[in-house]
């Protein structure tokens, strides 16, 4: 890849003088362990790390597509090997039976394709105590969608480079990524935004339950979510829907008690514009062309802090003011939409922590989005964050909700064991070993609990950052509450959560700043339609 344009260099120089003069002013009246003072957590879905990054450096080129070309000296990272690419376990395995099948390479033609099963338990058989050899038999589920679906569960072993992938290469090129990364446990899109926020699914309440899978005995007299559910009182949670509280703390609870600036914003979350007819705008929707089908927006499963009595706002109530969001006086409870966030920015009034959820169809989540309106998404936001003067003193953050199921070839140890009736790693009702694996307690003092087998499955993880170290490649055993470790220690002077919470164990993402120089990382714009760097980001923000 060629030098960044000089022009930006010398409008970077300016930034830093001025960033610098800023720099701990606008986080909420807090102050910070690190130079950052504004954190962005860009929270997308169901991406597993060999998905996008199994042949990191090396992308094919193949005609017609954006090129890729590594940097020199670009580090390697534990991917798929030749062996994995040609002699897989998932190909070998004759328990795999008809799909048994390689890892192949999806052309940036085949973004649309299937989602893959992606349940608690399923993932673990994929997982098979380690071998990770029954991901066609167990998580394949290539039965619908667009091009590239081949209507077999043997697409679960399809992966992408960096002709598709684009933005997301060269952001790793120029910051910092990490190669450990996972999820806190086992299973879908619920439990991993869960514990981003609180690591902790162990303490639900329940209005209704239909079906018994969504949670599970924690073998303390309570209950722990390990799927999908809508969150209790959301005006947009499917009516006559099984619905769930939590209880114990979030991040969102912390930042509000020591008067920190927070908010989580998603796409479709306002509903003050009518759906036609009149009703309630929680059905409106966005097609992606490129997959060939859509969601509504806003799906209530993916809103962590709605499952929370202390930090939900169940009716979508609209902020007072522009000058209110983030703040602990205003009557939406810090949840808001996506284009809030812009709004806040652009106004002088940019949250110490935000949350950015993309509208559904440029969330990355296989079936009803794709990599490529995903690319949109993301390039859109960092181009706008990257141009303000607040760039010096931010830090975003990509990663994942749960893998989708997809085939990654590297499973963590067991740091968190569980013996629910769901548990399937290392056999029936068994993830780790009893009386020797250790067990975390759940919430209000129950416990040693089930139902939080993990770390979970491995999912791409990225640190974007005047602060991020350069074309970094980070191996340190991460997961999601690595996130919530690092607000704690940099807002909060290292307070937890408590309650067995993932964040007194998480491993700490530190490895991939560098606060000893000055900040050195250069910024890097890119074309939201191909990802490949431009000297001058165009096109608007995300819908």
């Amino acid at each position: 890849m060629g030098a960044l344009p000089s022009v930006r260099f010398a409008r970077l120089a300016l930034v830093g003088v001025a960033a610098g003069l800023i720099a701990g002013c606008r986080s909420g009246g807090s102050s910070t362990a690190t130079p950052i003072t504004h954190l962005v957590v860009i929270f997308d879905e169901n991406i597993s790390f060999d998905h996008y990054f199994g042949t990191y450096p090396h992308a094919a080129n193949a005609p017609g597509e954006p090129e890729f070309h590594a940097a020199p000296g670009t580090p390697q990272v534990n991917g798929l090997t030749t062996d994995l690419l040609t002699k897989n376990p998932n190909f070998t395995n004759p328990e795999n039976g008809e799909v048994a099948s390689n890892p192949f390479r999806l052309s940036r033609s085949q973004a649309a394709t299937s989602s893959q099963s992606h349940d608690y338990a399923i993932e673990q058989m994929a997982y098979h105590g380690g071998a990770a050899d029954l991901f066609p038999r167990h998580t394949g589920r290539g039965m619908f969608g667009g091009t590239g679906a081949f209507f077999t569960p043997a697409q679960v072993m399809g992966y992408y480079d960096g002709n598709t992938v684009t933005a997301l290469w060269n952001y790793a090129q120029r910051f910092a990524m990490s190669d450990n990364a996972y999820s806190d446990q086992y299973g879908p899109s619920t439990p991993g935004a869960i514990n981003l926020i609180s690591g902790q699914t162990n303490g639900v309440t329940v209005k209704k339950v239909t079906y018994s899978t969504y949670m599970v005995d924690d073998g303390r007299g309570g209950k722990t979510l390990v799927n999908d559910i809508e969150p209790l009182g959301d005006i947009c949670s499917i009516p006559g829907d099984d619905e769930v509280q939590m209880t114990g703390k979030n991040i969102g609870d912390l930042l509000t008690a020591a008067n920190v600036r927070w908010g989580w914003f998603e796409g479709g979350f306002d509903l003050s514009t009518p759906a036609p007819g009149g009703a309630l705008n929680c059905t409106r929707r966005t097609l992606s062309k490129i997959a060939g089908s859509g969601s509504t927006d806003y799906l209530p499963h993916h809103e962590p802090f709605q499952y929370y009595a202390s930090t939900a706002n169940p009716t979508h109530a609209r902020p007072s003011s522009i000058a209110a969001i983030g703040s602990n006086t205003d009557g939406a409870n810090h949840q808001y939409d996506l284009r809030d966030f812009f709004a806040a920015v652009q106004a002088g009034n940019y949250p110490a922590v935000s949350y950015l959820k993309a509208s559904a169809f440029q969330d990355g989540h296989a079936g009803y989005s794709d990599p490529l309106d995903e690319q949109t998404f993301l390039v859109q936001v960092l181009n706008f964050l990257q141009a303000r003067l607040e760039w010096r003193e931010t830090a975003v953050i990509i990663l994942y909700d749960d893998s989708d199921g997809w085939y990654d070839h590297q499973m963590a140890p067991v740091g968190n064991a569980s013996f629910s009736s769901a548990d399937r790693l290392h056999g029936m009702r068994a993830c780790g070993v009893k009386g020797v694996t250790p067990q975390l307690p759940g919430v209000a003092g129950r416990g040693p609990v089930d139902g939080r087998c993990g770390p979970g499955t491995r999912q791409p993880f990225l640190v974007i950052s005047r602060w991020a170290k350069v074309n970094y490649v980070d191996h340190t055993l991460i997961t999601q509450s690595s996130v919530l470790k690092f607000i704690e220690d940099n807002w909060l002077h290292g307070t937890r959560i408590g309650g067995g919470s993932f964040d007194a164990s998480a491993g700490s993402i530190d490895g991939l700043l560098d606060f000893h120089g000055n900040g050195a990382a250069p910024v890097l714009f890119l074309d939201e339609g191909r990802g490949t760097p431009v000297e001058q980001p165009a096109g608007g923000l995300p819908q």
